[in-house]
């Protein structure tokens, strides 16, 4: 019934009003879920379980979500790995968050060593309103780009990609983790497609405009950027994983300038 309800909810509001919801409740639902079978790195806090999540029964899956700080398996699998990767926590860095995520922003904002800057076509808690398509940065302006799960709404999304290069500095790092068929060679879109329902049956989600394959470290490295191609997760022993609920079969791709 929950799955069913939070599907229902992300299926119904736009995502600035979701924002705006999740704010007022998610403290009240992490109540409901206090235990020590799970744990989330991001917020440090543990639970009996995470949330159900997914827009779709395709796309759903149980044991995701964090209750207090929102994070899903991706956002957590991000953060340990700036964590014990990069020196994103410790050095002097100006940072651009693209589409800021709600279990970092106050956190990133909160870190003394970052010149932190988020931005979004249209999110509630972004500093600054733009498309990812045009910049309004100058060449070289950021150490630091985070942009997850943002380039398969893109209907360019080179364009977008060499954006991103562009304004970072020579040395600095992209994260741009995108949602992914493993079994799939190349990348699938087709710009026909324009219809939410077959959107959402072709490449997962209404939204989405593409559904990428193991070509994606290749359309990266297209517009100049050094791709590592990571499968973090399994650095972890499994019961570990577990309990951060780590997305296991994610690759995790570090993109250099």
């Amino acid at each position: 019934m929950l799955k069913s309800l939070i599907r229902l909810l992300l299926k119904i509001f736009p995502r600035p009003v979701l924002i705006k919801i999740s704010l007022l409740i998610n403290r009240v639902v992490a109540l409901f879920y206090m235990g020590n079978k799970v744990e989330c790195p991001v917020c440090e806090n543990s639970f009996r379980k995470f949330l159900p999540y997914g827009y779709t029964k395709q796309t759903g899956r149980d044991n995701a979500l964090c209750p207090r700080c929102l994070s899903l398996e991706r956002h957590r699998l991000m953060y340990l790995y700036l964590k014990e990767k990069t020196e994103f926590f410790t050095k002097n860095l100006k940072v651009l968050h693209i589409a800021p995520e709600q279990c970092f922003y106050k956190r990133f904002r909160a870190l003394e060593n970052l010149d932190y800057t988020t931005g979004d076509l249209e999110s509630p808690i972004a500093d600054v309103h733009f498309d990812v398509q045009a910049i309004p940065f100058s060449d070289e302006t950021f150490d630091v780009v985070i942009c997850n799960h943002v380039l398969e709404h893109v209907d360019d999304d080179t364009k977008a990609m060499s954006e991103i290069y562009r304004i970072l500095k020579p040395g600095g790092f992209a994260i741009l983790q995108v949602p992914q068929d493993a079994d799939a060679e190349k990348t699938y879109e087709d710009p026909t497609i324009t219809d939410p329902t077959e959107r959402e049956k072709h490449f997962l989600q209404k939204d989405h405009v593409r559904l990428y394959g193991l070509d994606y470290a290749e359309r990266l490295s297209s517009v100049g950027f050094k791709v590592t191609a990571d499968t973090y997760s399994n650095n972890f022993p499994e019961d570990k994983a577990i309990r951060f609920g780590l997305p296991m079969k994610e690759v995790f791709y570090f993109n250099k300038k």
